[in-house]
């Protein structure tokens, strides 16, 4: 983090396949040890069986998966007279983009299946029909937001 100015966003190129740029941040997110093409291999099978389940193209559905994952609240601590509070503030469209791609590469890997690419188009289809670990994470972030609403004067 540099002391002055802001950093500027790097620029990513889009995915070979779909030509979406978010489609290939989420294979970034994914991508473990630096192995891209096993990343892309699992994004893309993925893509293909919850194309089938959803009866819906694909990127469309991943998109709409997202969308509904994204939060609009989160909560951050600030110390104000020795105390600790949790203040809800506004997500910004990119950072919650991210929260929701890093809590569904995180449910995905925790579920219980065969093989990456099975337990991540899982958990987009329940994401998909309003159940699933991503969105409940997205749901008790914004639970907690709004039982701290009382503190939101704190906001700097």
């Amino acid at each position: 983090m540099p002391r002055y100015g802001r950093v500027p966003k790097k620029k990513i190129a889009a995915d070979p396949i779909y030509q979406s740029e978010t489609l290939q941040r989420f294979i970034n997110k994914l991508m473990y040890d630096g192995k891209k093409s096993k990343a892309e291999v699992i994004i893309y099978e993925s893509l293909k069986r919850i194309g089938e389940k959803l009866n819906l193209p694909p990127l469309e559905a991943f998109l709409k998966v997202l969308e509904k994952i994204t939060p609009l609240m989160e909560v951050k601590s600030r110390r104000v007279g020795g105390a600790t509070y949790q203040i809800p503030v506004e997500v910004t469209k990119e950072r919650g983009l991210m929260l929701a791609m890093k809590w569904l590469r995180e449910a995905a890997r925790e579920r219980n299946g065969r093989s990456m690419a099975d337990k991540l188009s899982a958990e987009m289809v329940d994401a998909f029909n309003n159940t699933g670990t991503a969105l409940k994470k997205r749901e008790d972030m914004h639970k907690t937001a709004e039982a701290n609403k009382a503190f939101a004067h704190f906001r700097w």
